[in-house]
């Protein structure tokens, strides 16, 4: 698996989010530290399943779209007289 990179900015507000997610719903104080070891094991641990669910998603969409495409360009065809 590909490791999710993110931009020091992204990374530093989803910390940000963790410490206040630990603050207000737990009544702990996480650290910076604390916080950034707890987003790299999450994403170590979930991103493989959320990337595979997102292909998922994305292939249902597109299998979707192409029966779409697929029904739209049988409406076109034009019928043959034949005698």
């Amino acid at each position: 698996m590909i490791p999710i990179k993110m931009s020091r900015e992204e990374k530093t507000k989803i910390i940000s989010r963790i410490k206040n997610f630990f603050d207000e719903e737990r009544s702990e104080v996480i650290g910076d530290l604390g916080a950034e070891q707890l987003l790299d094991f999450l994403t170590g641990e979930l991103a493989p399943y959320i990337y595979n669910r997102a292909i998922f998603d994305a292939r249902q969409h597109i299998n979707e779209r192409f029966a779409q495409i697929d029904e739209d360009l049988y409406t076109l065809e034009r019928p043959i007289k034949t005698r």
